[in-house]
């Protein structure tokens, strides 16, 4: 496959800038592979798919404030940081990424906040994701992470051009986030209702939870045409013992096994046995998943509407039938299902 076959055109009033007035009123289309069909619902009719001892894989990760500004020393330029990673905890070292870029160099201080209590200095910008950031701060470490979640926001995507809102904060958060780590919603979970999670646990379907704390390397663009040849950026997971033996026991059973969202996916498919069951796992994970491939784990899942050219748009065509997601897709299109972050919901069984 090479990356001109994930080209569409996506008219950019189908781009969600708001999410669906109730989290699981959002649309959702159900492809069966066996039968190649799709069919038009709302996400709460999910339930309608599901019985007891099927399992839906969540993402817990949670989304931290991860967008800054800050002035230049000097010049008193505005400079938006991204915090991607953090590197060194005891050192305050970050990994970021600024714009504008070519404005910023080593040696460089950052002022963030009315008061200037919060300083960075850039102390190198050679690595592949953009520049490291020194953070200086007279608090002790928790005082410090509470600062930048107090003049951090919501790092809603970047297609998104309208400005944060108080909203936003509940809204871009699964409501199973638990673990903090994520600079990206796992966006497939947002649809999800305290409601329908009720009725799914009634209905005694099983939820293993596993993290991947979403990063950059989930939405970098892929600018290889040779697909093999593009590296995706690593992504932290942690797959527990009880999420493997939840799933495990399902894959025994043949119970249907659905990974919610493209980043679950991935973390399972980050940690299978030579037996082909999961294995737990606490570590990295760099994988790109894109047809054709043999999924090992789950055989249904949930994500997103994505867009041309996404190794998410890849994953979901070597999960779907690469010609039946394109199908997918124009039928979205024409019936005018919203993409991206805060967009309509796709169901592959």
């Amino acid at each position: 496959m090479k990356l001109s076959h994930f080209h569409f055109d996506l008219p950019e009033e189908l781009l969600a800038e708001y999410p669906s007035e109730h989290r699981d009123e959002a649309r959702l289309m159900v492809l069966d592979r066996a039968k190649q069909t799709i069919e038009h619902k709302y996400f709460k009719d999910l339930i309608d798919y599901f019985d007891e001892d099927d399992v839906l894989i969540l993402n817990n990760t949670k989304v931290f404030p991860a967008r800054l500004y800050g002035n230049k020393e000097k010049t008193g330029a505005r400079i938006e940081v991204f915090l991607l990673r953090e590197l060194n905890a005891e050192q305050r070292l970050w990994d970021v990424l600024v714009d504008p870029a070519r404005k910023i160099r080593i040696g460089n201080k950052l002022y963030f906040g009315d008061d200037d209590l919060l300083v960075a200095e850039v102390i190198d910008n050679t690595t592949s994701r953009g520049r490291t950031l020194r953070f200086l701060y007279d608090g002790s470490y928790h005082e410090f992470r509470k600062k930048l979640t107090e003049l951090g926001e919501t790092p809603l995507p970047k297609y998104i051009k309208r400005a944060v809102e108080p909203e936003d904060e509940e809204r871009y958060q699964t409501i199973f986030a638990k673990n903090e780590g994520a600079v990206a919603a796992p966006t497939a979970g947002l649809h999800f209702s305290r409601h329908l999670l009720k009725r799914l646990e009634i209905k005694g379907v099983n939820f293993a939870e596993v993290t991947l704390h979403v990063g950059l390397g989930t939405f970098n663009p892929v600018e290889v045409e040779d697909l093999s040849k593009h590296k995706m950026d690593s992504e932290e997971i942690t797959i527990d013992r009880f999420a493997t033996a939840t799933i495990n026991t399902a894959l025994k059973n043949k119970k249907r096994i659905c990974a919610v969202g493209t980043t679950a996916m991935r973390a399972v498919e980050s940690s299978v046995s030579s037996s082909g069951t999961l294995n737990e796992f606490e570590g990295w994970t760099n994988k790109f998943i894109f047809p054709p491939y043999e999924f090992s784990i789950a055989n249904c899942m949930i994500t997103n509407f994505h867009t041309p050219k996404s190794t998410l748009l890849m994953m979901a065509s070597a999960f779907g039938g690469h010609d039946f997601i394109k199908k997918a897709y124009q039928e979205a299109i024409k019936e005018g299902y919203k993409f991206y972050s805060y967009g309509d919901a796709m169901l592959i069984i």
